[in-house]
């Protein structure tokens, strides 16, 4: 789903409400970029990623995108853009609470890593499957839920969605300058809210 293609996109939405195709349609245009953010954002999350494939996310992403594109209206490609975005980010955090919750898989499996079916192990990785880092990212991303609406917009498409500051300019019908100073006002926002600290860091 290429910036150059929000006019194609505008005409699907259009008739979204009369046309099960456009639907398809839609879902096709986003699944491309979901993929490729799922597949993204997966590594950042061990504790899934140990559980889950790309594809099994995406899959879930491209179900409720579905399901929300009948049920929400959407008057532009800003706010479909940013409709993916928020089905990425709740899809990540229902899993990372699945998996690291106190009655989660991830939480009570100890798996073996082994080099062959012999069970001769493999020297230690630095992938941990820590809860405590599957709860950063899950905080970080309930606060950029929390964000000022303007804010967040310029996060889902800047972090979420992988747009250029310019690109996203164009989505949101405002200056290049505009873009900027909101990512600066989201980024100390998520800053102050998550006490200096990103999750990875």
């Amino acid at each position: 789903m290429d910036i150059d293609d929000s006019p194609s996109i505008q005409r699907l939405i259009d008739r979204l409400p009369t046309s099960e195709a456009a639907r398809s349609e839609l879902l096709s245009h986003a699944s491309q970029r979901l993929e490729c953010l799922t597949r993204k954002m997966l590594r950042d999350y061990p504790g899934v990623h140990r559980w889950e494939q790309t594809d099994d996310v995406l899959q879930n992403a491209s179900l409720r995108l579905y399901r929300a594109l009948s049920e929400v209206a959407l008057p532009s490609p800003r706010d479909f853009f940013r409709l993916a975005a928020a089905i990425i980010r709740r899809e990540l955090i229902d899993l990372a609470r699945h998996y690291s919750g106190p009655f989660g898989v991830g939480a009570n499996h100890a798996s073996v890593v082994g080099k062959d079916w012999h069970g001769d192990s493999l020297p230690g990785s630095e992938n941990t499957y820590d809860p405590s880092r599957l709860a950063e990212w899950t905080d970080f991303h309930a606060q950029v839920e929390a964000l000022a609406d303007e804010d967040r917009a310029v996060v889902d498409l800047l972090f979420y969605q992988g747009m250029s500051q310019s690109e996203a300019a164009v989505v949101l019908n405002v200056s290049e300058r505009t873009v900027k100073r909101r990512w600066q006002s989201a980024r100390l926002a998520l800053h102050q809210a998550l006490g200096g600290r990103l999750p990875g860091t």
